[in-house]
């Protein structure tokens, strides 16, 4: 009896029905098995109960999935975890003119790796409960209002490599549970309330390059530990009170240092002899009540600034301050220093036209000049309150002078474009030899270097541009600097535009992708550090015009139990199931023939890996522009690698084969079956695939650092200094151990080379490319089978082991012959093989010669 109004079904339709409903209840039940973890749902939306949001920016968070529905500054990682669930990644709050608290419910985002709320005016404590995110590598809380001491608990960030609490109130002492921060290369806490003496416990911290401290309520005396500190750049520790504390003299060993400033710290004593450093290149002790005279060990050569101002110092100027070749100040002013200046200080200086000096002498007991005081004019001296300014001639110098640096400036160069020809929010872009007058609209990033290595930044302006722009992946002509000012610290602020690059007249903009990558570059410190620039902070990204709707960051995409509601919604107001479900797999079976036919033969990827995303050829365009030339990383002989955003933020390496490649299926095949099983900190990881549309994509993390191919011959600018070789060679060999040792089954690579071996944001190696990699044999398993694999010699020319090309015979020597080859390379920068040469023999001949 049929239902009325409906037509009386079949048993045949009946089942079919069936099963189809039965497919869309399971893809619903698959659908909420990958949401985002519940317990991290909970917290927060106790997060955001405890912050006052006025502008609405956290609206998202009231409606769906966090991973799944666009939440503002969620990122989550992109695939689900162990148990089954998302999890957030990311936590990005920058500059949102929140208030309020922080919630403890923080700790429970367990797999949390960036906290930013940098930027807000968000009071209360710091919870200690924050102490529990083992997996946390960036915790950013400054510019911000909170008050109270620092948790203990915070000691337990075991992967921390940069705490920012900098601008806030907190108070009490520094806890000695931060030596236990042994991956913290920066501990930025200035500019707060800190009280008590400086643990010595942080000279233990193996790899901390910044410790920023100044402007709190330090005391006591300084720890002579610091100097063991064995990788510290910079320390600033000015204004602070460490009353009658003198310098330790181990500072002027510390071998490393390029910048010491202590201004206004209450100290007393000598200064230390800095003629055992030959990286100095900033000291400030001014404003103290240092005594003695000043050291005359020779100095570095990179010293840019001097101040010595403002304390009790005896004796005349040392021979060694002169002929310092990027000296820009010199401030002895306030002190009781007596006898002749040397004019050998500015007179074997040539400065060109970007280049100042600031010579400040005054109010000591100097008494003449030896030699001619005649200065160039792009040279100050200040002579005022001194005897020798009873000579006439002098009198030019004996009056009040520029003090310090004006770098207030707007270097926009519009290479004589016609005037409002651009309309607004377009801009000119900076020339490139290849355009000019090219109207596009720009990013807007705040950025504020805290402490630089220099005085006056206009000499380092080219250099400056150079380095932003490599950081980016970009051209200078995209880098523009819209304006410098020196602030209170000194600290040098900025505003830069980013610019797109000249494609054709109808490209202006950035596109979604490019715009959230390279705020993630500023936000997640994706740009290396710099020795001269020093630490940076990032203040805001503005986004204006056709930007303003491109999402903040955050998860994308629908979510899956939503997607699977709609669908069952469908289904269930449908007049007709039958009919729909017959022309939607009727229309899937033709796109699929049609993608077939496209496909090179026995491609397709039968089996799910678990862990491993089949990516669709419609995401990948999208990740890279349509393939863009400018996405363009790198390219080999199985084809071009890209630099893509997911739709989730996540950066990655994009290698995609082209026709006629040198490496084939078995090869795309052989990488994603052995990725998807290794594990390892120093192997490349594999995020997923592309298998459709007659194209093969590997998917990989992406490697900002590019190969170490590329850092030894120069194509990167990145000098390797022998520390981080011997870094590169030791996560080499790890990578390369893992394979052969704890792989299950063990692995022999076959094709190790430097440029299969990438280098991350920290220079950590990762080995790369197992496309032509076989499995070793396991004796225990299989047998008396030998320790060898036969097969067809394949490798590259110069790193192949001559035992295996004259035997067919790969083992594991193999692979540690070709990396002693990388090794020789990375010793002696040559190639494996050049101009006929082979390092191996070259090597060989000189070390008997010996």
């Amino acid at each position: 009896m049929a239902i009325l109004g409906m037509p009386q079904l079949t048993s045949a339709k009946l089942r079919m029905n069936f099963v189809l409903c039965l497919c869309w209840y399971l893809l619903l039940i698959c659908a909420d098995s990958q949401r985002t973890d519940p317990d991290e749902v909970s917290a927060l939306r106790s997060i955001k109960k405890s912050l006052n949001d006025p502008y609405g920016y956290l609206a998202s968070w009231r409606r769906g999935d966090p991973c799944n529905s666009n939440w503002t500054g969620i990122v989550c990682y992109n695939r689900t975890l162990e148990d089954g669930h998302f999890h957030v990644r990311e936590l990005l709050l920058l500059n949102r003119n929140l208030t309020g608290s922080l919630s403890p419910e923080l700790g429970r985002l367990s797999y949390l790796i960036i906290l930013d709320v940098m930027w807000n005016n968000i009071s209360g404590t710091i919870p200690k409960e924050i102490g529990s995110i083992t997996t946390l590598e960036l915790l950013l809380l400054n510019g911000n209002q909170l008050t109270g001491s620092l948790p203990d608990e915070l000691g337990n960030l075991s992967n921390l490599d940069r705490i920012q609490i900098d601008q806030n109130h907190i108070s009490g002492p520094i806890p000695p549970s931060f030596s236990n921060l042994r991956k913290a290369k920066h501990l930025h806490m200035n500019n707060n309330s800190l009280s008590g003496q400086i643990p010595a416990e942080l000279s233990q911290l193996p790899v901390l390059v910044h410790l920023l401290l100044d402007n709190n309520n330090l005391s006591g005396p300084l720890p002579p530990e610091l100097s063991e500190t064995p990788n510290l750049l910079i320390l600033q520790l000015d204004n602070n009170n460490f009353d009658g504390s003198m310098i330790p003299s181990s500072y002027g060993n510390m071998s490393r240092l390029l910048k010491l400033s202590l201004r206004n710290c209450s100290l007393q004593g000598p200064i230390p002899n800095w003629s055992n450093n030959p990286n100095i290149a900033y000291i400030d002790l001014s404003l103290n009540q240092l005594n003695g005279t000043i050291p005359t060990g020779a100095l570095s050569e990179n010293i840019t600034t001097i101040d010595l101002s403002s304390n009790n110092l005896t004796g005349t100027i040392p021979a060694s301050f002169s002929s310092l070749p990027r000296l820009q100040k010199l401030s002895l002013a306030n002190n009781s220093l007596s006898g002749s200046i040397p004019s050998t200080i500015w007179q074997n200086r040539t400065l060109n036209s970007t280049e100042r000096l600031i010579l400040d002498f005054g109010y000591n007991m100097f008494s003449n000049i030896s030699g001619s005081p005649l200065a160039a004019p792009n040279i100050t001296i200040g002579l005022q309150g001194n005897p020798v300014c009873s000579n006439n001639i002098l009198l030019p110098f004996c009056g009040p002078h520029e003090e310090d640096f004006s770098n207030n400036f707007n270097t926009t160069n519009l290479n004589n474009c016609p005037p409002q020809i651009c309309p607004p929010p377009y801009e000119y872009a900076p020339a490139s030899p290849s355009v000019r007058c090219f109207c596009a609209v720009p990013l807007f990033i705040g950025y504020r270097l805290k402490s630089p290595g220099f005085s006056d930044f206009l000499p380092y302006e080219n250099s400056f541009k150079e380095y932003i722009s490599s950081g980016l992946g970009m051209n200078t002509s995209q880098l523009d600097i819209d304006s410098v000012a020196w602030q209170k610290g000194p600290r040098l602020r900025m505003y830069l535009k980013i610019f797109p690059a000249y494609v054709n007249d109808s490209v202006r903009t950035f596109n979604r992708s490019e715009i959230i990558w390279i705020r993630e570059m500023f936000g997640g410190w994706g740009i290396r550090d710099n020795e001269v620039f020093g630490p940076y902070e990032f203040l805001n990204f503005t986004l204006v015009g056709p930007y303003r709707e491109v999402p903040p960051p955050s998860s994308s995409g629908l979510s899956k139990g939503a997607l699977a509601g709609v669908i069952l919604g469908t289904i269930a107001g449908s007049v007709s199931l039958s009919a729909i479900v017959s022309i939607f797999i009727l229309r899937r079976h033709i796109k699929k023939q049609h993608t077939s036919s496209k496909r090179r033969p026995s491609t397709r990827i039968s089996i799910k890996l678990d862990g491993m995303k089949d990516f669709t050829y419609g995401e990948m365009a999208l990740a890279t522009n349509d393939f863009n030339s400018l996405t363009v990383v790198g390219q080999g002989g199985y084809g071009k690698v890209h630099r893509g955003v997911l739709s989730d933020g996540t950066v990655v390496a994009i290698k995609r084969a082209q026709e006629g490649s040198l490496q084939g299926e078995k090869e795309f095949l052989t990488e994603i079956e052995l990725l998807s099983r290794l594990h390892h900190r120093n192997l490349v990881s594999l995020i997923g695939y592309c298998d459709e549309e007659g194209e093969q994509m590997l998917i990989y993390e992406f490697m900002p650092n590019g190969t170490l191919r590329d850092h030894l011959s120069g194509k990167s600018k990145v000098p390797l200094s022998f520390a981080m070789r011997v870094k590169i060679a030791l996560g080499s060999a790890r990578g390369v151990l893992y394979l052969h040792t704890e792989a299950n089954p063990p692995i022999f690579h076959r094709d190790i080379k430097a440029t299969n071996i990438l280098l991350d944001s920290r220079f950590t190696a990762k080995v790369a490319d197992f496309g032509l990699s076989r499995l070793a044999p396991v004796p225990e398993l299989e047998g008396d089978v030998p320790s060898y694999v036969s097969t067809v010699v394949k490798g590259t020319p110069g790193y192949l082991d001559p035992e295996y090309f004259l035997t067919h015979k790969l083992t594991d020597k193999s692979d540690v012959y070709s990396l002693g080859v990388v090794f020789l390379e990375m010793l002696t920068g040559m190639h494996p093989i050049s101009h006929g040469k082979n390092i191996v023999r070259e090597v060989n001949v000189a070390y008997r010669s010996v």
